[in-house]
Order: C-alpha cells, then sequence, then structure tokens
C-alpha cells in the first residue's frame, strides 16, 4: 500500500498548556500518545513543523527592543527545542523519530537535506523540522508549506489550540459564528481569513497542498482528520470558484 505524505503543523502555544509559556512534559506526552494514534494506522508518512511560540514571541521581542531578525533567530531556536521534546516524548512511546534542523546545530539535530529528510520519511520515521525556514522574516506556518512542497506532502493538518476550524468571525467573540466545512484556497484570500500567513497560503495554492484546521485539544482528533472525519474545515487547492 502506497502511504499518502502528510505535514502537521503544531503550534508552541499548544506545548505550553495552560500557561502559554514553556514546556509542559504532560502536554508534550499526551501530544505524543495522539500522534503516536495517527502513526500506528500505518497509512500516512509524517512531518510535523512545530512553532516557537511558547518559547519566544515577537511581542516580547518589541518590548525588549529587539530588532526583527535577531528576534525571528530567537524564535528558530525556540522551535528546535520544542522539537528536540517531542522527540523524546515520542521515542518514549516506541515510536522512531528524527528531528532536522534548518540552522546548522550537529551536536543536537540533523541538518536539513531534503533528500534525507524523504529518505527518513519512508523508512517510517516521524520527522519533525525545526528552526523555521533558517531565514527570518518567515513564519512556521510558511515553513510547513514549503516542507510540503519539497517533500511532496498532499496535505497540511493545521493542530490548532481550541479552535475546530475556519469560522467567518471569531467564535470566542460573536455566538453567530458560522464554521465552514469547506473553503478554497481563492476564497480565504477573498474574505480575508487569517487561516495563515499570505506567504504559506500563496506556496499553498501554487502548489496545490490542501489544509485541514481542526482542533488538537480534543482527544484523538489528529487521528479522526487524517481519517477524513468532518471535525474542522477542509481548505482545497483542487477546484476554483
Amino acid at each position: 500500500m502506497t502511504k499518502k505524505r502528510i505535514m502537521i503543523k503544531l503550534s508552541g502555544e499548544a506545548l505550553a498548556g495552560e500557561s502559554g509559556i514553556g514546556i509542559d512534559p504532560k502536554v508534550v506526552k499526551n501530544i505524543a500518545k495522539e500522534l503516536k494514534l495517527a502513526y500506528d494506522l500505518g497509512i500516512c508518512e509524517i512531518g510535523i513543523v512545530v512553532g516557537g511560540g511558547n518559547i519566544f514571541r515577537g511581542k516580547l521581542a518589541d518590548e525588549m527592543g529587539i530588532e526583527r531578525s535577531s528576534a525571528d533567530y530567537m524564535g528558530m531556536i525556540g522551535t528546535i527545542l520544542n522539537a528536540l521534546a517531542l522527540q523524546n516524548s515520542l521515542e518514549s512511546i516506541g515510536v522512531p523519530t528524527r528531528v532536522m534542523s534548518s540552522l546548522n546545530i550537529p551536536e543536537v539535530a540533523e541538518p536539513y537535506i531534503r533528500r534525507k529528510a524523504i529518505s527518513h520519511l519512508e523508512k517510517n520515521y516521524i520527522v519533525i523540522f525545526g528552526g523555521g525556514t533558517g531565514n527570518p522574516y518567515f513564519t512556521t506556518d510558511t515553513t510547513s508549506a514549503l516542507r510540503a512542497a519539497e517533500l511532496g506532502a498532499s496535505i497540511i493538518y493545521m493542530a490548532k489550540n481550541g479552535t475546530d476550524g475556519v469560522y467567518d468571525k471569531d467564535p470566542k467573540l460573536f455566538n453567530d459564528s458560522y464554521r465552514f466545512k469547506e473553503l478554497t484556497h481563492h476564497e480565504i484570500l477573498n474574505k480575508g481569513l487569517q487561516v495563515m500567513d499570505s506567504t504559506a497560503s500563496a506556496l499553498c495554492h501554487d502548489n496545490n497542498i490542501d489544509i485541514y484546521v481542526f482542533d488538537m485539544n480534543v482527544d484523538g482528533n489528529i487521528k479522526r482528520a487524517i481519517l477524513g472525519e468532518d471535525i474542522g474545515t477542509m481548505i482545497t487547492a483542487n477546484k476554483e470558484v
């Protein structure tokens, strides 16, 4: 059976738990268990891009007077910390995992090399990509889109921290907000819906990469999303309006 190749985007804040800052070992362990459920399906090769917002945020950089490039590099280092934490939790429950970094830290993580990443995926490792794109001024949303395009992933699963899809307005503020079941990249741009940054959206649109937005805080939801259950919003590149 040919496995489909997928990318999962995890926010850094999701690893912090309720505090929103740092790494909560219990939360990371639970995320690892959820990823193992998806891995054990045996139907896909899994790449993961993890954010770094729990370690360092742009708002903090502004308050400290840190210029943008330095702040972005600090955020990239934060993503590597998160990747290593997630790797160790996954391996502790028997899931073979590799961390690859766009920043050159060979003592800590393998350097990101496209062909090597593909080899790891084909050998049934979960591959976690840290270090962002390796360049400032790009978000980890863009990293997930870039890695998906480079590695031939057909879909990015946007695992949101408490949001179960894309809404016409903020569901936390408006009781009459509506969750979309399906959208196109074209509609996302026209409606100004903030699913991911514009660079990432353009990469997905241009490379026919679908996006599925769902709430990762519900037990079993990563597995359900991969199985195609209706628990979020599908953004498809395969049709235009």
